[in-house]
């Protein structure tokens, strides 16, 4: 049986102990956010004299969501709605994390990839999505196909710019030690590329769960007709406000808690490898 170094005794414990303290942090933090959100919330609708009829305070919209007979109806329709914007946010959010990953490893190991490929994702990102609907529809329909489209689009060049930054991270030493002991440059990008981007991907995952679910928002708004995206839109024609708010509220606090989700799977997986997070 090997001996044991001195440093080994207690490196789970520690690695144990700074993942909790980091879990910690990240809750307070979220906990913090929504306090001020709520605070803002209020103090806007005072500064700016919003008229009651339309803008809601957050008593009023805890009210609609579970003080009036209608609030179970309420919460099971927009449940129904938000498992929806869900899925289309899911698709969107893999469709646009799988295409810059694959992009980046592209453009990492053939480096003249790069001036035919950013150029494009960078004026995918720039074109309205308002604008494109219309284009995207003609072209593929009004299935799942746009929602992916439209969420992969905001989620892709933000993701592919730092997941190239992160594959690029490695040393001289360390791709030279590689080739060194007959790998290839391939070798080099899957055995020290990726773990070494490890903090740049997961910075682009906690960027790309916001914008996956705004690009869900938009498809379900301009194209599909289904979700929270259409509903708020419906609502607020009919004057529904209180519908409008609570909807809009549902969708925000999920947005935060994914984003959470996002940093705990992050801080686990990190400390599991011995690697720090990186601030978003």
């Amino acid at each position: 049986m090997s001996a044991l170094l001195p440093g080994d005794l207690g490196a789970t414990p520690g690695r144990a102990g700074s993942f909790l303290r980091s879990v910690a942090r990240q809750v307070a933090t979220m906990a913090f956010v929504l306090v001020v959100v709520v605070l803002l919330w209020i103090a806007a609708l005072k500064i700016w004299d919003v008229s009651p009829y339309v803008g809601k305070t957050p008593s009023e919209v805890w009210t609609s969501l579970f003080g009036e007979d209608d609030s179970a109806e309420l919460r099971s329709e927009i449940w129904t709605l938000l498992a929806q914007t869900l899925t289309d946010a899911g698709i969107g959010f893999a469709a646009g994390m799988l295409t810059a990953i694959l992009l980046a490893a592209a453009i990492v190991r053939y480096r003249f990839l790069e001036g035919a490929v950013m150029p494009v994702a960078l004026v995918l990102q720039t074109v309205p999505l308002i604008a494109l609907a219309p284009i995207l529809i003609l072209l593929v329909g009004r299935g799942y196909a746009v929602v992916a489209i439209m969420s992969a689009v905001v989620v892709l060049f933000p993701a592919l710019v730092n997941i190239v930054l992160g594959l690029r991270s490695v040393t001289p030493p360390m791709r030279d030690l590689v080739l060194v002991y007959g790998g290839s440059p391939s070798t080099v990008l899957l055995r020290v590329g990726f773990p070494s981007a490890l903090p740049a991907l997961f910075a682009s995952v906690r960027i790309a769960v916001p914008g996956a679910l705004t690009g869900a928002l938009l498809a379900e708004w301009l194209a599909t007709g289904k979700g929270i995206g259409y509903a708020v839109v419906s609502a607020a024609n009919r004057s529904q406000n209180a519908r409008v708010w609570a909807l809009v509220v549902t969708v925000t606090v999920t947005a935060l808690l994914l984003y959470l989700l996002a940093q705990l799977v992050e801080a686990a997986v990190l400390s599991r490898f011995g690697r720090t997070a990186t601030s978003a």
